[in-house]
């Protein structure tokens, strides 16, 4: 079987776990750094922990032991951690929100395992660093590589001599994995499959919607989840308490209502709670006597960032919990989501569209003002512009989450559409055609056509659906104004009753 990019597919290895791998040797013939001999709970020094390098940075963990948050995936016994201690790692990818330890999850890796470590950037690499990397990691693993002597920038290559490789693993880091293109990702597939390359991805977005199909089957996806308060809170008394790579050595304190209000607007982002703890101890005044306060957690933090990407995949959960909030009757979740989506720069337009569809689709004839409603808050955002128009969103939302609902309408639609779909007649009746042209009569069009107008109540027994087509399609619920609606029908329903002929024709 071949893959979609064309190459022979070898048989998947279903366990997480992949096999045991020989002892090797820590030196790296291709000049990448290679991994010495680590225990389970140690790593080994990484660019990410260089010293004059910002809180959030020095402070990562630098063992599982360290690692806080994230119990579900790396607690202890869990499938993951012991994957990594064992250094029988399979091809994943890490997938969360900023700031809760994917990176350092990855770096952590990189400490561990006996295989040589890669790493890449999506954002900075292209096709060739990734050939690159394969190229060796083939050389590595099956036998042969050219081991390069050091040289300065600039300088030709020297001669290389080949030297018997001894199967060595791969392991290749890609960080923000989900930018690289179709073609790229594709690349990555024979290598991933027959397990010369272990790869940890490592992204914000959706891997369900930025990962293709393919790739993602050969992969375990763990999902880490924004940090909770508790993880936040002992993170900041960690740095505040480390005098080699945190900030103990400053002598500072953090009022208790500081730590809470930067814990609070951090929203589980570690990286986000660091970098605020320490722009307040750089903003500290002379006369504070090295006390963060919540004054001065304010001052340096200025406005709470809100984790919200317009085209990620957290615009696409808020506004599914915006629309299922009105749909549910909740005005104060429809408030508390759009009030987020204005936070966070989204475009008011789509919001107020997003409101005019679900007035017909889930507010409908329950309450036809609805619509009229949100078309005048669609109206009022082109008109007026944010800030101002804020407040006709919300007044929108809150009435639209407030009103009886009904889908009915929509249901009348997508009824009609999947007869049409199934083959329904839909050849309009000869006495509905337009007769307005010459020889139309003779062809039929319009004869036998009865004007509503002229009957009692406007509403007579007459087919109006095509030949064969006897579904009722729109049927009114109980709920606001549709039930009035029911009422009507059921009165015209009685009053066709019988032989099917109007009650009373006016005289004319």
């Amino acid at each position: 079987m071949k893959t979609s990019s064309g190459h022979q597919a070898q048989p998947r290895q279903e366990s997480f776990l992949a096999p045991e791998a020989p002892d090797q040797p820590s030196a790296d013939p291709a000049g990448h750094r290679a991994a010495p001999p680590a225990g389970p709970s140690s790593a080994r020094d990484t660019p990410l922990s260089v010293p004059g390098s910002p809180l959030a940075v020095r402070m990562r963990p630098r063992s599982l032991d360290e690692f806080v948050g994230q119990e579900h995936l790396v607690g202890p016994g869990k499938a993951l951690r012991r994957a990594i201690e064992q250094d029988r790692l399979g091809s994943l990818i890490l997938w969360g929100p900023p700031g809760t330890g994917k990176t350092t999850l990855a770096w952590l890796i990189a400490g561990t395992t006996q295989a040589h470590f890669a790493s890449l950037s999506a954002v900075t690499d292209g096709m060739a660093d990734l050939r690159r990397v394969i190229d060796e990691a083939k050389r590595r693993r099956q036998g042969w590589a050219a081991e390069r002597v050091g040289r300065g920038h600039g300088e030709a290559p020297p001669e290389a001599g080949p030297r018997r490789g001894t199967g060595q693993r791969t392991v290749l880091l890609v960080d923000e994995v989900h930018r690289w293109s179709k073609a790229q990702q594709d690349a990555l597939l024979p290598c991933v499959e027959d397990g010369t390359v272990v790869l940890v991805g490592a992204t914000t977005e959706n891997p369900y919607f930025d990962i293709i199909a393919p790739l993602r089957s050969r992969l375990r996806i763990f999902h880490l989840e924004p940090l909770r308060d508790s993880d936040v809170r002992a993170l900041l008394r960690r740095a505040l308490s480390d005098p080699d790579r945190g900030l103990g050595d400053l002598g500072l304190t953090c009022d208790q209502a500081a730590l809470e209000q930067i814990v609070a607007l951090s929203g589980g982002d570690a990286r986000m709670a660091l970098n605020a703890l320490e722009a307040a101890a750089l903003a500290l005044p002379p006369e504070s006597q090295g006390v963060i306060t919540p004054e001065v957690v304010a001052e340096a933090m200025q406005r709470r960032q809100v984790r919200y990407d317009r085209a990620g995949d957290d615009h696409y959960q808020t506004v599914s919990a915006f629309i299922k909030s009105l749909r549910g009757s909740d005005p104060d979740a429809a408030v508390f989501y759009l009030a987020k989506m204005l936070a966070a720069g989204e475009e008011p337009r789509f919001i107020a569209r997003r409101m005019v569809i679900l007035a017909s689709e889930d507010v409908g004839n329950a309450d036809p003002q609805g619509l009229l409603v949100a078309t005048a808050a669609a109206e009022a955002v082109e008109r007026i512009g944010l800030p101002e128009a804020g407040l006709n969103l919300a007044q929108a939302a809150t009435y639209l989450a407030t009103a009886p609902k009904s889908n009915r309408a929509a249901q009348a639609l997508w009824r009609a559409q999947a007869a049409i779909e199934a083959g329904a007649n839909t050849e309009v009746p000869l006495h509905l055609r337009n007769a307005s042209f010459g020889g139309a009569r003779s062809l039929g069009y319009g004869q036998g056509y009865k004007y509503a107008h002229d009957f009692q109540g406007a509403h007579l027994a007459q087919r109006h659906l095509p030949d064969g087509v006897d579904e009722r399609f729109y049927q009114p619920g109980d709920q606001g104004y549709e039930q009035e609606i029911a009422a009507r029908l059921g009165r015209w329903a009685a009053q066709s009753a019988g032989d099917g002929r109007p009650v009373r024709e006016r005289a004319g």
